[in-house]
């Protein structure tokens, strides 16, 4: 009784140590495994002496084991297969070829620098080559770098780490059979990769079948299927070839997440919480068991070793890799400043000192403490300035980009339209068909479902866009649209077009929902107007002198329905005009203008269609001296400025 309270006890030190940590990080936003490792040493046997990990036995290697499969198998679902596609060519050879240099580069460094047996410092790199993909997710959500580098980052972090794993237990079989034969390695590694991917494929695939047609299984019970299917993939793939577990997770991850199963976003947040607790945990316990005086027995040798696959093994890996990509040097510099390894390295490095002690071979106190330190450095230098290095190479992503657009309406559209030749992404939503076919003949993406679904916006990708939009025909729809993207995916900015009353709005003021163009605005005019094909898009820029009289002069138009500003361009930043928008000097607008003209004579006049308009310095909206606005127009000026 007396020994099942003491590991019972160690496991909720570990779990109360590990949550502490999360909630102090975010806290004070920094990565979560800086206070994970201090906790972790401070609690061990080498601090307070309170957590004694190898109390757990043969327990603490099916934690691990278990742990780092749930993890995986999050990275995998969590990839987007879509933004991968811009950068594939550079992720393939981060995967193969970086590997293969980090290989190198670190035996070399750990043999010449930190004077290990070339077998030992062999080891030592096939544990390194990794990175960490449970520390480079929350490093990257919290400096918000720009997407093809947060997305390289992603991808190398989850790909690699299944084809480290694997790599390294090749290099540890070839070190206890006394077997230097490269063609075996290498075959042994290429059999566990496929073995793997196979089964994880197989098994992905299932597990959505499952979870897109039981439907007499509740939202839990699936979830729970799918924790207990990627464990049994997980285990299928270890009895049939040893290390092969890891990646059939990371590819049964994969293939779950590009299945579109109903509920995937809830399914999401319960792996992501998963993801956390195992994280935590882990990295406690195995922090717990690290010997401070193995540490500082590694002597400057070994200190060297870690700076040179930092500042030299690392810079060598991106240039190589990204030679051919559209990546700019600030973009290149920051990939190889930020390689922080993580808990991959620390439980496999655990595990592989506890078989090298077994087997009589000297050496593994050493590997799992240099490892470690590598761990340390990494994500203490890297991870704690990897924000100021982002914005001193200026590479942070201020805005979000793209928009998720729900009603296929001619002003909509136009809008699509225009956002999608600035080279936005731009979605489209509407559940009448043929709205959206006229949507899509503009070769715009469309959803044909109701924005009401959230896995319609999952779907949409609004988890990484920039901008929400609700202007359908109904304005309480579109407030009641808008409330809940904002709840539920929380966009840098949400617009609607609603009514201006508070009355109607239920004291909808106090919400993230901001009214679109101007308020009470009228969309079924404008869309008139569209069809009639009565609308001229120009474009005027704010500027001093005549900042004043140029804000009165547009300010009057809009106040007569004549004109409605559709984008606002500040820093070249360009973004959907948000009612009530203080405008500054400098500032671009681009609007609509209505032209009553008869179409008839446009025509004759050389009017264009609607719906190719071209951007251009109206006359009738530059040119109006300010004798010519009516009284009534100027005292309306009076009022608060957009």
């Amino acid at each position: 009784m007396e020994a099942s309270f003491e590991i019972t006890l160690q496991m909720v030190i570990a779990v109360v140590a590990g949550i502490s940590a999360q909630v102090i990080a975010a806290y004070l936003r920094v990565p979560s495994i800086v206070f994970l490792l201090l906790f972790g040493i401070l609690l061990g046997s080498d601090g307070f002496g309170l957590l004694h990990p190898h109390l757990l036995g043969t327990g603490l290697e099916v934690i691990v084991a278990l742990g780092t499969a749930i993890i995986l198998f999050e990275g995998g679902l969590n990839l987007e297969l879509r933004e991968l596609n811009k950068v594939s060519t550079s992720l393939q050879l981060l995967v193969t070829l970086g590997t293969l240099i980090t290989l190198l580069g670190g035996t070399m460094a750990a043999h010449w620098l930190g004077e290990f047996p070339w077998p030992i410092a062999f080891l030592f790199a096939s544990l390194v080559v990794v990175t960490g993909p449970t520390v480079i997710s929350p490093l990257l959500k919290q400096i918000n770098v720009e997407r093809p580098v947060a997305t390289l980052l992603e991808g190398e972090g989850v790909l690699i780490d299944p084809v480290g794993a694997i790599l390294a237990v090749v290099v540890l079989n070839t070190i206890l059979n006394d077997n230097a034969d490269a063609f075996g390695a290498i075959s042994s590694l290429l059999m566990r990769l496929g073995i793997g991917g196979i089964i994880g494929a197989v098994g992905g695939w299932l597990m959505a079948l499952i979870c897109k047609y039981a439907n007499f299984l509740s939202f839990e019970v699936k979830n729970l299927v799918v924790l207990a299917g990627s464990w049994g993939l997980f285990v299928l793939a270890q009895m049939l070839r040893s290390e092969s577990g890891l990646m059939a997770t990371v590819v049964a991850g994969v293939v779950f997440g590009t299945a579109s199963v109903p509920e995937e976003r809830l399914l999401r947040h319960f792996k992501g919480q998963l993801t956390i607790f195992c994280v935590s945990v882990l990295f406690i316990l195995l922090a717990a068991d690290l010997s401070i005086d193995s540490l500082f027995a590694l002597g400057w040798g070994s200190l060297f070793t870690v700076l040179a696959l930092m500042f030299v093994v690392r810079p060598i890996n991106i240039l190589c890799c990204t030679w051919n990509s559209d990546l700019n040097w600030q973009q290149k510099l920051f990939l190889s400043w930020v390689a922080p390894r993580g808990i991959v390295s620390a439980s496999v490095a655990s595990l592989f000192a506890i078989l090298l002690t077994k087997h009589g071979i000297n050496g593994g106190d050493s590997i799992k403490a240099l490892v470690f330190l590598t761990i340390i450095m990494t994500v203490f230098c890297q991870g704690l300035t990897a924000g100021w290095i982002a914005r001193w190479l200026e590479i942070t992503s201020k805005e979000a980009t793209g928009a998720v657009i729900v009603g296929c309406n001619p002003l909509s559209i136009f809008i699509g339209r225009l956002l999608q030749e600035r080279g936005e992404t731009v979605v489209m939503i509407d559940t009448d068909p043929e709205a959206s076919q006229q949507a899509q003949a503009e070769n715009l993406r469309v959803l044909t479902s109701s924005a009401l679904d959230a896995n319609v916006l999952e779907e949409a990708g609004l988890a990484s866009m920039g901008t929400f939009l609700a202007m359908t025909k109904n304005g309480e729809v579109n407030f009641v649209l808008a409330q809940r993207a904002a709840e539920e995916f929380n966009p840098p900015r949400v617009l609607a077009i609603f009514p201006r009353d508070p009355q109607a709005n239920n004291g909808k003021n106090n919400t993230k929902v901001n009214q679109a163009f101007i308020a009470d605005f009228q969309i079924k005019t404008w869309n008139q107007y569209l069809k009639d094909e009565q609308v001229k898009l120009g474009m005027t820029t704010l500027k001093e002198p005549g900042f004043s009289l140029q804000k009165v002069q547009l300010q009057a138009l809009i106040r007569t329905g004549e004109l409605v500003p559709l984008f606002l361009e500040r820093d070249e930043k360009l973004q959907i005009m948000p009612a009530g928008e203080a405008w500054q000097s400098g500032d671009r607008i681009i609007y609509l203008l209505h032209d009553p003209r008869p179409n008839l004579l446009k025509r004759l006049s050389g009017g264009r269609d609607a719906n190719r308009l071209s951007l251009e310095k109206l006359p009738e909206v530059e040119e109006i001296p300010i004798t010519k606005l009516s009284q009534s127009q100027l005292s309306a000026s009076d009022a608060p400025a957009p």
